[in-house]
């Protein structure tokens, strides 16, 4: 075990971290003092997860950035505003994106009516009704409809909303997402949404293309044919 760190070492740390990423968080001090280790895994795994191109262009990734934090009440990371416009995204992209989020909160009023007045309305589809007030949320949208089912698949992570998952995975099928996009996308949910949000997500998607309900590329049935032999401990 080693002892507190002195004040320049504390300093040449934040220092660090700041010159990386232009800001600093309440969190980072925290970890620069108590556990150094564990800023460098953080910072590396942040650097992985969002400072680094993988496969959706900036305004793509940070439209589904922003929708996501919208989901998660979370305020601080404000810089994604800033990415977003830089990247070429527009306020009216902005205001969508708040708009994607507040549709996905109200997803449980369409499971309710299925499942409460089912026998009231046998004629009632839940998954034609949640489609049909998604195409109203984004009539009119700059945004294409492949985004917005990653973008929601995402949210609906952050949610544990399984069946909404499930609904948009196969919608980004459908609009021709490369899987790669679809599992970026979705990866922006695990911090802020949790982790253990992310892992269940990823078994939902593994679980439907087992089932083959999705046409799946073949290094994602070699994925999808594992989920049976990965359900944790016990």
């Amino acid at each position: 075990m080693t002892g507190m760190p002195d004040a320049a070492e504390i300093d040449r740390r934040l220092a660090e971290v700041r010159a990386k990423r232009g800001y600093l968080l309440p969190h980072h001090g925290l970890l620069a003092i108590a556990a150094p280790a564990l800023l460098a895994g953080y910072d590396a795994a942040y650097t992985a997860l969002t400072l680094t191109p993988r496969f959706m262009d900036e305004r793509s990734k940070e439209f589904v950035w922003l929708a996501v934090l919208v989901s998660t009440d979370e305020a601080l990371a404000t810089h994604h505003i800033a990415k977003f416009r830089n990247g070429g995204g527009t306020d009216a992209e902005i205001e969508l994106a708040v708009r994607l989020a507040g549709f996905a909160e109200g997803a449980r009023c369409f499971a309710f009516a299925g499942e409460k007045w089912g026998h009231h309305l046998p004629a009632y589809n839940r998954e034609a009704a949640y489609r049909a007030a998604l195409d109203a949320a984004q009539a009119g949208s700059t945004v294409s409809r492949g985004l917005v089912e990653v973008t929601l698949a995402a949210v609906q992570t952050t949610r544990r909303a399984w069946w909404e998952l499930a609904v948009h995975i196969r919608g980004a099928y459908a609009e021709g997402v490369p899987e790669l996009e679809l599992a970026e996308g979705i990866s922006y949910a695990m911090f802020p949404g949790s982790i253990p949000n992310f892992v269940d997500a990823c078994g939902v998607w593994q679980g439907m293309i087992e089932r083959d309900e999705v046409q799946a590329s073949e290094g994602f049935r070699l994925w999808g044919a594992e989920a049976s032999r990965q359900k944790g401990f016990g």
